[in-house]
């Protein structure tokens, strides 16, 4: 059967939505002397500011057994330096009306205030203090050590679908550190000492490893002569080389896991697949994949998964697809499926598999794909309204490879995507050979009562962890 099943209705609706303008937000760029990088996103509905500051460096640069100290530093950047004292940082920015965190992830680090806009300069101020001049005593570390502790214990060991997300990813990547998670394995964090913490922070936190990021109610010569006054002066790090990982090696065999826990409430089956990341100048695989995820499990009355496992055979009570490949290195394609009560997990990765098959055989179709289409731009409209989500968008697509001209394109690669671009991904990426299953039940399991289903961001873990 040919790959594109039927035309649809809403073509000529989704013709017409997707023909209107998305005009690319107002970006100035530039970088100091120093090598730092700025990128300024001019917003003047209201006057407020975002102001971050990107590292390109995390948990996938970590030095080998030191696992988790890149979110361990993270933490410990709320605490002094020679003009702040432990906790100030925090406090100033509430002082002034605004928010502030930070977040950790395997490509970046991340900090951000959120102010009124004629506050800008004080952040820059303790932002460029604290990049250079951090204090940290050893009751710090101690403190802050077993803060992060505690953090694993709640969010990873107290979460069975947590767990289990770290098994996965270290079956999927054998080499890669994409397979240690951000936070750490526990036995390491353990051992995570004051000077261990230092020697990442000379080596990555300088001026021409660092991305700001500005976005609000801005002008850029301003925003431009406040880095030059505050950033401006930081010496860059001449140590610093190109990042450079361990890589997969060829994978020959699928994997499977079968994972078992007390206080699992519904078993469930995960599959992931490696699949190709965002390239700069080469978005065209990534965008087919976002398409790919929403056709084969995004909403459950319009993808596949969801029709037939869910709606027309009733063996399911929760299916999903997503694409992850947001990211410097490979990232991941993956299917999720909650069977009903009494049925096994053998038979829901049974279904999983036919789904996959029914999608490679007969293909895309058309109706869904012009709705996916039309949700996507729709979107991608909408987020310009969202000023911390833009400014996101920037700083996370900057410190993971790719340019101001890719971040800006990625809407219009998307509306240029075509049922065959998606064909090709969906038969070079569900290749088993590249593929990990997980099944996830308690020991012993009786016929359970129907329970909430894990989320795609609930089962793996997330690909960043906040303050």
């Amino acid at each position: 059967m040919h790959p594109i099943r039927r035309a649809g209705a809403a073509l000529a609706a989704a013709l017409a939505f997707t023909a209107l303008p998305a005009a690319a937000e107002e970006v100035t760029t530039f970088s100091l002397e120093n090598g730092m990088d700025v990128v300024v996103i001019e917003d003047h509905r209201a006057p407020v500011v975002v102001n971050m500051v990107w590292y390109r460096t995390g948990a996938a640069d970590e030095p080998p057994g030191k696992s988790g100290i890149a979110h361990f530093l993270e933490h410990l950047l709320f605490q002094g330096t020679d003009d702040l004292a432990p906790g100030e940082f925090s406090r100033v920015v509430e002082a002034n009306g605004g928010s502030d965190n930070a977040f950790t992830s395997w490509d970046y680090t991340g900090y951000f205030q959120r102010v009124a806009a004629d506050r800008l300069e004080l952040m820059m101020q303790m932002e460029a203090d604290r990049m250079v001049d951090l204090l940290i005593t050893p009751e710090d570390v101690a403190t802050e050590l077993q803060v992060i502790l505690e953090e694993r214990n709640q969010r990873v060991e107290n979460d069975p679908s947590a767990l289990f997300g770290e098994d996965r990813r270290a079956a999927q990547w054998m080499n890669h550190p994409y397979g240690i998670p951000i936070i750490g394995w526990k036995h390491e964090m353990e051992e995570l000492t004051r000077q261990d913490a230092l020697d990442f922070y000379k080596l990555y936190y300088s001026p021409n490893n660092a991305i700001l990021v500005v976005a609000g109610d801005v002008q850029p010569d301003e925003v431009k002569r406040l880095a030059e006054t505050h950033f401006g002066p930081l010496p860059a790090n001449p140590a610093l080389k190109p990042r450079a990982r361990p890589q997969e090696p060829p994978q020959r065999a699928p994997r499977h896991l079968d994972f078992e826990d007390p206080r699992i409430s519904q078993p469930y089956v995960v599959r992931t697949y490696l699949a190709p990341e965002r390239d700069s100048g080469a978005q065209e695989k990534a965008a087919a994949l976002t398409f790919l995820a929403e056709l084969m499990g995004g909403s459950p009355t319009l993808s596949l998964m969801g029709r037939m496992l869910q709606f027309e055979e009733s063996v399911a009570v929760y299916s999903a697809a997503f694409y992850s490949g947001d990211s410097l290195d490979d990232g991941q394609f993956g299917f999720y499926v909650v069977p009903v009560p009494g049925r096994s997990l053998e038979e829901a990765e049974a279904d999983m598999d036919r789904v996959i098959e029914t999608f490679l055989e007969e293909g895309v179709d058309m109706e869904a794909f012009e709705r996916i289409k039309m949700q996507l731009r729709a979107s991608e409209i909408y987020a310009k309204d969202n000023l911390q989500r833009l400014a996101r968008r920037y700083g996370e697509g900057l410190t993971t490879g790719l340019t101001v001209e890719d971040i800006q394109a990625w809407p219009e690669v998307l509306q240029a995507v075509t049922p065959d671009d998606v064909m090709a991904v969906a038969r070079e990426v569900l290749d088993m050979r590249n593929s990990v299953t997980g099944h996830a039940t308690r020991p012993d399991l009786p016929t359970a009562e129907p329970a909430s289903a894990p989320a795609p961001e609930a089962a793996t873990e997330a690909e960043e962890i906040s303050q």
